[in-house]
């Protein structure tokens, strides 16, 4: 396990030389939302061919905020803390290829063929501390930009500016290795022997009745 410093926007090289359980630290410009209604208008004008409204510049994070704009035109940040990833499998696809995305990140990981994608193009999953929102909001130096100001707060599309945001560990590497997966195969090849001795439990029960 490596512990790595990142200065967005990433280079191809830092992140192909990331493995899975690295720790990683970011530290630069980062868009970040959590909710489905931005997942599909990112959708919708990728699909039409126009701009978002913010570059991403490579980076990418699953990460709901609540944010307050003060009268001098800035943002106090209230609170930030990141959503399962697993929920957007649908639209990331499209979202890293057509971004050509190098980190996204949130909690939970992705999907098997959200990785597939992430290994054609070069994109690693970071994983963020669920919970962790006074760990998280601390590395976060300035609030640059917010969008899609009719969605609710944590819906909608920001650009921060972040200094060491992490640890941060590397749930899906660019070679397409998964922590995730290999938790989900680990159990599945755990399930039959499990299932045979509860049903053995269960016969010893019914004939000590």
């Amino acid at each position: 396990m490596a512990v790595v410093s990142i200065t967005c926007p990433p280079s191809r090289d830092a992140v192909a030389a990331l493995n899975v359980g690295d720790l990683v630290f970011l530290s630069g410009d980062i868009v970040v939302t959590g909710g489905l209604p931005a997942h599909k208008r990112m959708i919708d004008c990728l699909d039409r061919g126009l701009p978002l409204p913010l570059a991403m510049e490579g980076v990418f994070i699953h990460l709901p905020h609540m944010i307050e704009a003060r009268p001098d035109g800035g943002y106090d940040v209230q609170y930030v803390n990141p959503t399962t990833s697993r929920r957007f499998d649908a639209y990331m696809p499209q979202i890293i290829r057509d971004l050509d995305l190098h980190i996204v990140g949130g909690k939970g990981g992705l999907g098997a063929d959200v990785a597939k994608v992430m290994t054609d193009t070069g994109c690693v999953y970071l994983s963020l501390l669920g919970g962790g929102s006074p760990i998280l909001s601390e590395a976060i130096k300035a609030v640059l930009a917010v969008e899609w100001r009719d969605f609710p707060s944590h819906f909608r599309l920001s650009k921060m500016r972040v200094e060491n945001l992490g640890p941060l560990t590397v749930g899906i590497d660019a070679r397409g290795r998964s922590i995730y997966q290999s938790l989900e195969d680990q159990a599945r090849s755990r399930l039959p022997a499990i299932m045979q001795t509860l049903n053995q439990r269960r016969v010893a029960a019914e004939r000590s009745e």
